[in-house]
């Protein structure tokens, strides 16, 4: 196609721009899930250099390549490309970055039960169980979340779940190994600031 012939293509300009902001989306998403190009590559199948060349542009994206990488990232393919949702009348939330965390709400009124999309990202942490009013749902989307509920100290998997009254010590984050993604939910006392939970002292 000629250069005359291009520019009769409507949206061709657009889907170019489009394009051209895949590579700096690639490179953000896998940052944010703190994956490197290793581990990324060998989620997909895809080579280093090819994942490297599309993060800075040298390789055009095509579906072959960002379907692998849509599913190792557990992301809609639309949120790789950045195309906007045409007839969705839902509004895409903000993330919020927290005590380390990036929460992303899934609901918008207040009060009532509140839920969130939380990325815990790979650190050392020491637990600091806390209380407070309400109940919570924890449910593990991908990596491991370590709680600490009570006595109890265990690590949820992809696909496992947690629910627990929060009036009990409680404490989850990161084991270490990797990051992880979770849904939270928590009851209609849930969003009241937390209280550390310290043993009381004996005489």
């Amino acid at each position: 196609m000629s250069d005359d012939e291009r520019d009769d293509v409507p949206g061709s300009d657009d889907t170019d721009e489009v394009l051209a902001e895949v590579g700096p989306r690639l490179r953000r998403i896998r940052k944010e899930r703190g994956a490197t190009l290793a581990a990324l590559s060998e989620a997909t199948g895809i080579s280093v250099s090819t994942l490297s060349r599309l993060e800075s542009g040298l390789r055009k994206p095509s579906l072959e390549l960002l379907l692998p990488i849509a599913r190792a990232h557990q992301v809609p393919l639309d949120e790789l490309v950045g195309a906007p949702r045409v007839g969705d009348p839902r509004v895409r939330a903000e993330p919020i970055a927290r005590f380390g965390r990036t929460y992303w709400p899934l609901t918008r009124q207040p009060g009532g039960l509140q839920a969130f999309k939380v990325l815990e990202p790979q650190r050392a942490s020491e637990p600091h169980p806390r209380t407070h009013e309400g109940y919570e749902w924890l449910y593990v989307m991908s990596g491991k979340l370590r709680l600490v509920l009570g006595e109890h100290d265990v690590v949820l998997g992809p696909g496992e779940a947690a629910e627990f009254d929060t009036r009990v010590p409680h404490w989850f984050g990161s084991t270490g190994e990797g990051p992880a993604e979770f849904l939270s939910l928590f009851g209609p006392q849930g969003e009241r600031m937390h209280v550390r939970a310290r043993p009381s002292r004996r005489p």
